[in-house]
């Protein structure tokens, strides 16, 4: 980005450098706000990149809640977005996933407390919302805003802020508690489920399964590997994951953690192919979220490259 140049004496400078300061303090918090509403890392970025430019051309002295100010301009581009991003995934070839996340490519001010809400699972079920809905229920939940200041955010009464969050958490309640798998058994899990696919064992797989487990499979109609409609039954999703892997293969498969949690990223010549994330409810795997839309991966190549 060029930035108009500026010399010692320029009164503006202290305000510029105070600007590029309160920004760069609260980057990582919106990349967050932004990324949970979109589910893609490119248009959080690009939200931010937005937000940037008309944080940079409003003089800082006349904001009188920087963090305020940002998070309201930030949410109100992503719903914008989101809106807009809905007609495409009516569309959509096949499930739509989230763009995955490689751990530390955008940190986040609390790991330990957002990861939850950062899985390919749980953003995968806020598909499920309405952008309002999503944004109020994101801003209560996850980032624990008042329903005064989301109010104003969101432009709604604190009344329907109410109303709307209530209404969220109710289409969500039957999936709450799904997202919280203790992460050593979650390794475990993923390497074992990796093994099994890998040596063509359908009865390992299968009995690391929940008997109702479900697979969603992202190609956005690019990939033949990919299912367009979701593979039901812990037999049937064995027998299809074991048969990709034959037929395709791969000639790299690591354990990364992306969006919070171990997961597998197949590689072919050091670029990712796909990303298989999954959902662990107790010791049983309930859910596969197969990311390969190539352009879902860019960001994720990307990030690998200077990791």
């Amino acid at each position: 980005m060029t930035m108009r140049a500026v010399s010692k004496e320029d009164p503006g400078q202290p305000d510029q450098d105070r600007s590029l300061q309160v920004f760069a303090a609260e980057r990582e918090r919106l990349f967050a706000i932004a990324y949970r509403m979109l589910g893609s890392v490119q248009d959080a970025e690009d939200i931010l990149q937005e937000a940037f430019l008309r944080w940079h051309a409003t003089p800082i002295s006349t904001i009188a809640t920087p963090a305020a100010w940002l998070t309201t301009v930030v949410t109100r581009l992503a719903l914008k977005q989101l809106q807009s991003a809905r007609v495409t995934r009516e569309s959509y070839v096949g499930p739509w996933l989230p763009e995955p996340l490689l751990e530390n490519a955008q940190a986040t001010s609390d790991p330990a407390e957002l990861s939850d809400s950062l899985s390919i699972a749980f953003l995968t079920v806020l598909e499920r919302l309405s952008p309002p809905e999503r944004a109020v229920f994101l801003l209560r939940e996850v980032f624990e805003y008042d329903y005064v200041e989301i109010a104003d955010i969101v432009e709604l009464t604190e009344t329907n802020c109410r109303q709307v969050f209530h209404r969220a958490r109710q289409r969500l309640a039957d999936h709450k508690q799904r997202y919280a798998a203790d992460g050593r058994t979650h390794r475990a899990l993923i390497e074992g489920f990796a093994k099994a696919i890998a040596d063509g064992d359908v009865e390992g797989v299968v009995r690391m399964l929940a008997r109702d487990a479900v697979l969603w499979a992202d190609g956005g109609g690019r990939v033949r590997a990919a299912a367009t409609r979701p593979v039901r039954g812990a037999e049937s999703v064995a027998r299809f994951l074991v048969g990709v892997r034959q037929k395709f293969g791969v000639r790299d498969v690591v354990v990364q953690v992306v969006n919070g949690r171990a997961a597998l990223i197949a590689m072919v010549d050091g670029s990712p192919i796909r990303v298989v994330s999954i959902d662990v409810v107790g010791d049983e795997i309930a859910g596969i979220y197969v990311i390969a839309n190539p352009e879902k991966l860019r960001p994720l190549a990307r990030s690998l490259s200077v990791s």
